[in-house]
Parts: C-alpha cells; structure tokens; sequence
C-alpha cells in the first residue's frame, strides 16, 4: 500500500509545474507526513486548474459511515500473490466503492516521495521511495464526495491507486506500488470524458531506473512527527547514484544538454 507519503515543494512550484492555481493558498502548509485523515492537495478532473485540499483516505458516497480508503487496488481481487509482471484484468473497474470513481472521479494527488517498508517490518523499517531527476510528482488518485447523514457535514476524500511491484518495490520487500504517473500521461488522467480504453494502460508500475529509495528513521510511524529529519537517509540508496551524479555534474556544465526521457506510460 502507499499510506504515507510528503509534500514540501512549495506552493509556487506546484502552480508552475501542473499549470495550476491554489483555491485556498491560505491552508497550504509544508508536509513530511501524509497519513490518513490529512488533508492533502489534490488536482481533480472537474476542477483541472485548481488546487484543492481533500481529506486523504476515501469514502464512498453511499457509505453509511465514514471510511477511510487510503488504496485503490487496480487489480481489484484479482492478483493475490502481488505478483510482478501481472498481465490479468483490472477488477478496479467492476469494485463497487470505485467502479463510478474511475470512470468519472480521477485525481492527481501532488507528492515529493513517499515512505514504505517491507511486507513483514512496515514503517519499523521504512524507506523514502523517490523519482530521480522529478518533483513534485502525480500519484494517480480517486475522489468522492460523501455526506454524514447524521449532521449533513460533507467531506471530500481521495485515494491512491496502488498496482502490482515493479523492482524497486520488490527489493525493498513490499508488495505493491502506487500508480505515478509519467508527466506526458496526466492530462490524460484529468480528462474526465476520456475513455477506460486511455486511463487503463495508465494503472501499471513506475519503471524502476527511474526511482530509488533510501532507509530512514521509523519515527514516521507516528503521525505526530512532522519534521524534516523525517527524510534524512540513515543508510545507502537501493541503487547507488554515483553515475547518474556525474551525469548531471556534465550537463549542468553544459557538456551535455541531452535530456533523458521520461517513460511515456
């Protein structure tokens, strides 16, 4: 699952970068712990040029109590053993608290990194998972608007989609990855009249040479920690970086203007 994760860019970075323009700019506030229950921005398919804040963890509008979905499985049942690779259906499509969601309620959800740890240790050993050379980045999101029958309050919620692991994930030991989508792939996302036969292709694994990840502290457990030294390494990268280093070392010296392209999704 991908149930924490950060978002510190600051707010002028994020505009300029998904062409956007914060509704209420007066609530953004740099976070290093995104969990459930925060809120969190958001850019939704009905509101392209905004950036709004939804409540991270998804309720279903006809939900009689509130819920708090923090994933969206794209396969839905179906692969149970997380296998890498999967080539089976997306059951997302036919799941009742998503099956409208995906049609007509899709979202980016604005991120820096995220935190994961393996399937047996979780967030006692957790990782900051990030995408070399891009930030902020898009998680490929759900969101509902649901009602508390009860006191009329309204909330809006979100989602993250999470797929099958690609490598990286596999290394770290965790079995699923969200979906992050390649910058060319969400206007396609946002388009909310696009059909399932644009937006399925999207739901796979970010390729692995394009991330990497690093040990950090387990204080990310608690929600209340909210710190930088949350992202501080406390051990070697997955992947060593010395190459990609002086890659970029070369062209910042302009000796090199090539631009390494982005999987197209």
């Amino acid at each position: 699952m991908c149930g924490r994760y950060v978002q510190v860019s600051k707010l002028e970075i994020v505009e300029k970068r998904f062409n956007v323009t914060a509704e209420t700019p007066e609530l953004f506030t740099p976070n290093f712990n995104i969990g459930a229950g925060t809120q969190a921005m958001v850019i939704t398919c009905e509101e392209p040029r905004k950036i709004q804040w939804f409540q991270f963890g998804y309720s279903p509008p006809w939900a009689k109590k509130q819920m708090y979905l923090l994933n969206a499985r794209a396969e839905g049942d179906a692969n149970k053993e997380n296998q890498l690779h999967f080539t089976g259906g997306l059951g997302i499509l036919q799941k009742p608290a998503f099956r409208e969601a995906i049609r007509h309620k899709r979202c980016l959800v604005i991120a820096d990194c995220f935190y994961e740890g393996s399937k047996e240790d979780g967030l006692n050993k957790p990782y900051v998972v990030y995408v070399r050379e891009r930030k902020p980045i898009a998680f490929a999101g759900l969101y509902s608007t649901w009602q508390n029958h009860e006191t009329g309050e309204i909330k809006n919620t979100f989602a993250i989609i999470t797929t099958w692991p690609n490598e990286l994930m596999h290394k770290i030991g965790h079995h699923r990855s969200p979906v992050i989508l390649p910058q060319s792939a969400e206007s396609i996302w946002l388009k909310q009249d696009a059909p399932l036969s644009y937006i399925t292709p999207l739901l796979h694994p970010y390729p692995s040479q394009y991330l990497n990840a690093y040990p950090v502290s387990s204080a990310v457990k608690n929600l209340k920690n909210n710190d930088k030294g949350l992202v501080q390494p406390i051990g070697e990268r997955i992947y060593p970086e010395t190459d990609w280093l002086l890659k970029k070392e070369i062209e910042l010296q302009g000796m090199g203007n090539k631009k390494r392209n982005e999987p197209n999704g």
